[in-house]
């Protein structure tokens, strides 16, 4: 009767070991590698420095338009009939072109601020899924969870975050 006992325990914590290998988690914030990498770095200032260049055009217009606006109004009651309809369609017009402006520029998806993100973090995001791939399988990983991505992580046990090691890999270009 031991023997069975301990043979019964033995094949149970053989399982459990077994069962504990097979799943091999870790998990990585994606943000910090982001934050850290230093191509990533550089395409985020590219952009920061084009969506300022665009922010302070659209800054210009609004200034032109208050001010046309505020000319208009100004003289508004010594124009004729078809002088007013004719100030009026030009204001019409430069808000038109500055909501076409802000459309062609930060517009989602065919906007150029969104074309230009995708253009320069493609390759980084490219590099970054490979160097995870790296480190899961030199870590003997089964799955690899991305803390910042929509999926719901609520605990992350740090001795599983594999974010310095990426880092690391892509830092060293291995």
């Amino acid at each position: 009767m031991r023997t069975l006992q301990f043979l019964l325990i033995f094949l149970f914590v053989g399982i459990s070991l077994y069962a504990q290998d097979i799943q091999k988690i870790g998990w990585v914030n994606s943000q910090t590698i982001l934050e850290q990498y230093p191509p990533a770095i550089k395409a985020q200032s590219d952009l920061d420095a084009l969506t300022s260049k665009w922010t302070k055009s659209l800054d210009s217009m609004t200034s032109d338009l208050q001010t046309a606006y505020a000319e208009a109004q100004k003289q508004f009651t010594n124009m004729t009939p078809e002088k007013q309809r004719e100030v009026q369609q030009e204001l019409v017009q430069k808000e038109q072109q500055m909501q076409q402006f802000r459309q062609q520029k930060f517009g989602q998806p065919n906007g150029e601020l969104f074309i230009k993100q995708e253009e320069l973090l493609k390759p980084i995001k490219a590099d970054i899924l490979k160097a995870i791939d790296k480190v899961r399988q030199a870590e003997g990983m089964n799955f690899v969870f991305d803390k910042n991505s929509d999926i719901v992580l609520l605990f992350a046990d740090p001795k599983y975050d594999l974010t310095n090691i990426v880092l690391d890999k892509l830092k060293r270009g291995k």
